[in-house]
């Protein structure tokens, strides 16, 4: 049996009510309450910890298997997006120039 209309609904609906009480639960608390100095430090590496998070599984398991050096673009297309980061702090390039370096090991491979 698939779900219905009104089940997807549903689940839409909710999954926004959960989302919109979760960042109104921080708004709602600002100035209320005190967070400890080390966890105020950590903050800053949440979005970096998050994107690699997400980012890191494409890269190394393609597929959802390990792949080595030489049948894996996405990892050559992702170490050359991290020095081009590294080296320029310019997300436009980084972006352009990864794509650009995947697109290329594609038609060339």
């Amino acid at each position: 049996m698939g779900a219905g209309p009104l089940n997807l609904w549903i689940v839409m609906v909710l999954g926004g009510l959960l989302t919109f009480l979760t960042r109104l639960s921080f708004i709602a608390a600002e100035g209320r309450l005190s967070v400890p100095g080390w966890f105020r430090s950590m903050l800053p590496f949440v979005p970096v910890a998050t994107l690699t998070a997400l980012i890191a599984p494409a890269v190394l398991r393609p597929g959802g298997a390990w792949a080595g050096l030489s049948g894996n673009p996405r990892l050559v297309a992702g170490a050359a997006a991290v020095v081009v980061a590294a080296l320029s702090r310019n997300v436009l390039l980084t972006l352009s120039l990864g794509f650009a370096t995947f697109l290329a090991l594609l038609w060339l491979g």
